[in-house]
């Protein structure tokens, strides 16, 4: 196939040897098939800004530390420089989080390096050397389900004890292997301790994910892992192997109507983006 512009320096310096073929285009990349020697691998290219349909970046952002006080004020200021430095945090916030929650125990693609816009990572196989498929398009049985959710929710907590939260999780970003769940898809991974939105976020991510294995065990609907999991970390609590229960005991005080409209904003959201993917495919 013809080599798209963004890839051909990664070819000039010898990162990737063959541009195999497209395997998907999102909302924020498109992500190629490459041969690197004998492997295979996947080279995620980032889409521009204005071209880019990922909606409400700012609330994602929110909280996220950048150490170089001169990059932080051309952000502040919005000069050109400030715009091409906060498109650089965003693309650079996936290969940091990928090597963060790596280290800490969830199973994410290998990242091999990040280059002008382009992610050289890890292809995730299914038993048949195949690309894997998305939770989407598959089906199992109960007891699967129920396992699966189980290591999934292992992988949010240690998320959030590696302070970070996906913000984007569903059917469509955690991939199946012959061992079980990958995650996929952290452009816009959100910092636990220092966004507004995180507790909403958070009890987002696992609705979503809960849903989608509801489906194949209706039990799964009546835990409550976000809420237990928010309160440990509230506390100071957390621990990575921590064995959650998903029960959780609701408060009868008034509702905190900030977060609530947070919860439904981002399910207003999150209901217009999976009708999108589910009519792209």
């Amino acid at each position: 196939m013809k080599v798209p512009p963004r890839l051909k320096p990664l070819i000039e310096d010898g990162l990737v040897d063959e541009v195999l073929g497209s395997l998907m285009s999102g909302k924020e990349a498109q992500v190629f098939l490459v041969r690197c020697g004998n492997e295979t691998r996947c080279a995620k290219v980032y889409k521009d800004v204005a071209k880019r349909s990922f909606k409400n970046a700012v609330q994602y952002q929110e909280g996220r530390k950048i150490r170089n006080s001169r990059r932080q004020r051309a952000i502040d200021k919005r000069s050109k420089f400030g715009r091409d430095q906060q498109e650089d945090v965003w693309q650079r916030a996936e290969v940091d989080a990928l090597y963060k929650l790596a280290d800490a125990g969830v199973r994410v693609p290998k990242p091999y390096g990040f280059c002008d816009g382009v992610l050289l990572m890890e292809l995730i196989t299914d038993g048949d050397g195949d690309v894997a498929p998305r939770l989407n398009d598959i089906s199992m049985s109960p007891e699967q389900a129920m396992r699966d959710h189980a290591t999934v929710m292992i992988y949010v907590l240690r998320m959030l004890c590696a302070g970070l939260i996906h913000g984007d999780l569903s059917e469509f970003n955690v991939l199946q292997d012959r061992w079980g769940p990958v995650i996929i898809d952290f452009p816009q991974v959100v910092n636990a301790s220092g966004n507004n939105n995180a507790k909403a976020m958070l009890q987002r991510d696992v609705q979503n994910i809960t849903q989608y294995y509801a489906q194949y065990a209706p039990l799964l609907a009546e835990t409550h892992y976000a809420e237990e999991m928010w309160e440990l970390h509230e506390k100071s609590e957390l621990a990575p192997d921590l064995k959650l229960t998903g029960k959780f005991k609701f408060s009868t005080k008034a509702a905190d109507v900030r977060s609530v409209i947070n919860m439904i904003d981002l399910a207003y959201e999150d209901e217009l983006d999976r009708k999108d993917r589910l009519k792209n495919g």
